[in-house]
């Protein structure tokens, strides 16, 4: 093969500045051959046999051409080499057949042409090429990476990158190893674009509103939203212990699920009450900011209280609802009847009083809240939470492991669930691997049918 058949399109070895981008630096220019065709002739190149190993395949990189020296006349079809001698001779006749000569061609490559992680190899030392973080996380219209120490010089240099090669984002924050110890989300600095922290993220066919700065959201933590909202029936009631601004209550109830959602972050518990109403959930969603272990204590007792109305089927979308109503105000203009009273929801069905679930999404912490559950079902009022709770309920506890190997991550989430809960556990207990998330760091989800002599604990 000819040294000429692959074109080198590497961007050049960056000599600019290394405190901000010069974009101008990034320049390269290729030069090739270009057989001249009539227009309707082009597809004939293209298609041919004879050059399948011969046409220009540079990403991002038209084939075909205007001849430069009549614009409105001929194409060119690129090829991938420089000079005429290197063109297999299979390939120069049919050329010599079917096209009018051959020219110089130049294509120019400049900044926009490179990705941010080719950019950025020409821009490192050629030590912290690899691995050099181009990957980054999506929040609305955040990106947000964690960057290692090697490379916080050129924090800035990345964000850039990342801001000028994909159009969604407009803000790119680089999360610091600080935590917030009471809320425990992440502390992050600005590394590129606009201070715009409140975002507007979708998921699940739901809208989230929050600010990014002040309370904790994971977008790779998505898929277990879905895995779990999947194992909900629509009439479920369920617990959030640790809320947040509504991953998991939010989908739920758009699922037809009552929840009890809360967070001891009034910032988290502020943005559930917004993205509760935004989603048109008020009315199966109750936000509290209490604290956890308070939140489990109370929750039977203020459902059994004060129970959601019974599971009566899905409701209508919101373009449903719109077209019903059009639909409606026609056939009242059309013949003059009026309009029908709404119909009062089936109240011959039992209200919901028992929790179904119980979701601890906190897995720095979480297990530690598990004795919380001691006696919830003992009664000083004597009601019939017995009989109510004949099925205990489910309870999903998201936790970390150094232990890698599957069976010794379970022993040891299994022997630290069970001492907090004075318990062991039963048959119906599973473990979910979630996500690694540090190289000997894992979080799992335990999820178990809570005891019944631990419910009725004394």
């Amino acid at each position: 093969m000819s040294r000429h058949l692959y074109l080198d399109s590497s961007p050049p070895a960056y000599r600019g500045p290394t405190d901000v981008i010069d974009k101008n630096a990034f320049h390269k220019t290729i030069s090739v051959l270009g057989a001249r065709i009539s227009p309707e002739r082009t597809r004939v190149l293209l298609k041919a046999n004879e050059l399948r190993n011969c046409l220009m395949d540079l990403p991002k990189i038209r084939t075909v051409v205007s001849d430069p020296s009549q614009r409105d006349g001929d194409r060119l079809v690129l090829l991938r080499m420089s000079d005429k001698a290197d063109i297999p001779v299979e390939a120069q006749q049919f050329l010599d057949k079917e096209a009018k000569g051959l020219v110089d061609y130049t294509v120019d490559l400049d900044y926009n042409y490179w990705t941010a992680e080719e950019c950025l190899h020409a821009f490192l030392p050629e030590k912290l090429r690899e691995g050099a973080p181009t990957g980054f996380a999506m929040t609305g219209h955040i990106a947000h990476v964690n960057l290692n120490d090697e490379y916080l010089p050129y924090k800035h240099i990345i964000g850039q990158l990342i801001l000028d090669k994909n159009k969604r984002v407009t803000t790119v924050v680089n999360k610091l190893n600080m935590i917030d110890n009471q809320f425990r989300f992440f502390k992050m600095e600005l590394i590129a674009g606009e201070p715009q922290y409140v975002v507007e993220h979708r998921e699940a066919d739901c809208t989230f509103t929050f600010d990014f700065t002040e309370v904790y959201w994971n977008s790779r933590l998505h898929t277990e939203h879905e895995r779990l909202v999947e194992l909900f029936k629509p009439e479920d009631v369920i617990a959030d212990v640790f809320a947040g601004v509504g991953p998991f209550a939010v989908p739920a109830a758009k699922k037809g699920c009552a929840v009890l959602g809360n967070d001891l972050n009034p910032n988290s518990a502020k943005y559930l009450a917004q993205n509760v109403e935004d989603n048109r959930v008020t009315d199966l969603v109750r936000v509290s900011c209490e604290d956890g272990r308070d939140f489990i204590r109370t929750s039977v007792s203020r459902l059994y209280g004060t129970p959601f109305p019974a599971y009566t089927g899905p409701r209508p979308s919101r373009a449903q609802q719109e077209k019903e109503r059009k639909q409606l105000q026609k056939r009242v203009a059309a013949e003059g009847i009026p309009i029908p009273p709404s119909v009062p929801a089936d109240d011959t069905k039992p209200p919901r009083r028992r929790i179904s679930h119980f979701v601890m999404n906190l897995p720095d912490s979480a297990i530690t809240f598990l004795d919380a559950f001691r006696g919830i079902l003992s009664d000083a009022e004597d009601r019939n939470l017995s009989g109510t709770y004949s099925e205990m309920p489910m309870i999903h506890c998201h936790c970390f492991t150094r232990e890698l190997e599957p069976e010794k991550a379970e022993a040891d989430i299994r022997q630290r669930v069970e001492e907090k809960l004075g318990h062991a556990l039963g048959g119906e207990t599973s473990f979910h691997l979630v996500r690694s998330v540090a190289p000997a760091k894992e979080m799992y989800c335990v999820s178990f049918r809570l005891p019944r002599e631990v419910a009725f604990a004394v």
